[in-house]
């Protein structure tokens, strides 16, 4: 088996604490849309949260479209898209914060030079690199080695599709084996499992022990390798996979 070299990070809510500010914007444009479509519900960013997790806003209208059964045009679901971006970085200009603890693994990372890192998300690449950059992580990583399945692919996709997973494999040349992605998701830890690789699954930014245990049950379920509850665990999740490769 190859040694891992190549870690893969998500990024909201796995390493920046992002999706609650990002929901809370997603859900004004998705409430202007559904008026526009003469459609009375209305969300909350809580809702949007529980229905559409580790979706991109892509995802999340194309699921609202067959959840209603209205069809926008290509004309308006390109402009509500680029409106959600614009609303999502502000607030995380204003108010992004890392995730807990992982600054510091990161800087030990880099500092080590041991692995490559990466980041993979589903979310657009204009607002992957303001929320890092907002909370200093941006440092950590190349500029071609941030990967967004709503801007990098030259067709648009979401998580759990793998593509944006094996996308980054090629333009980085490694193979699944040589790698390690962290995802706090169910859509994002299928769409790395789907790619082959072995998954750590990031339980740290749920609320409440009950919460984390059910989400580590459902992302081990999936076929994650290992549940971290706290960034501080990393090390020995990372140990715990290569141990398992040899």
């Amino acid at each position: 088996m190859p040694k891992i070299t190549q870690l893969l990070f998500d990024c909201d809510n796995t390493l920046v604490m992002s999706e609650e500010l990002a929901f809370e914007a997603c859900a004004d444009v998705a409430n202007e849309i559904l008026a526009k479509h003469d459609i009375t519900d209305r969300y909350t960013g809580e809702q949007l949260i529980q229905d559409f997790v580790g979706q991109n806003f892509r995802g999340m209208m194309v699921s609202l479209q067959a959840k209603y059964g209205f069809e926008m045009t290509k004309e308006e679901f390109d402009h509500y898209v680029k409106e959600e971006e614009n609303q999502v970085i502000a607030k995380l200009e204003a108010k992004g914060e890392p995730c807990v603890g992982v600054n510091e693994e990161l800087e030990t990372l880099y500092r080590e030079g041991k692995y490559d890192l990466a980041v993979v998300s589903s979310s657009a690449l204009r607002r992957v690199r303001a929320s890092i950059k907002k909370v200093g992580q941006d440092k950590y990583f190349k500029p071609d080695h941030i990967f967004s399945a709503a801007t990098s692919l030259p067709t648009p996709t979401s998580k759990p599709d793998p593509a944006i997973y094996l996308y980054a494999l090629e333009r980085l040349g490694k193979k699944p084996e040589e790698c390690v992605a962290i995802e706090d998701s169910r859509s994002g830890a299928l769409s790395a499992i789907r790619a082959g690789i072995p998954v750590i699954a990031y339980v740290g930014s749920y609320h409440g022990d009950e919460k984390r245990a059910e989400m580590a049950k459902k992302l081990l379920d999936l076929g994650s390798k290992v549940v971290m509850k706290d960034w501080t665990e990393f090390q020995s999740c990372l140990k715990q996979i290569e141990t398992e490769s040899y």
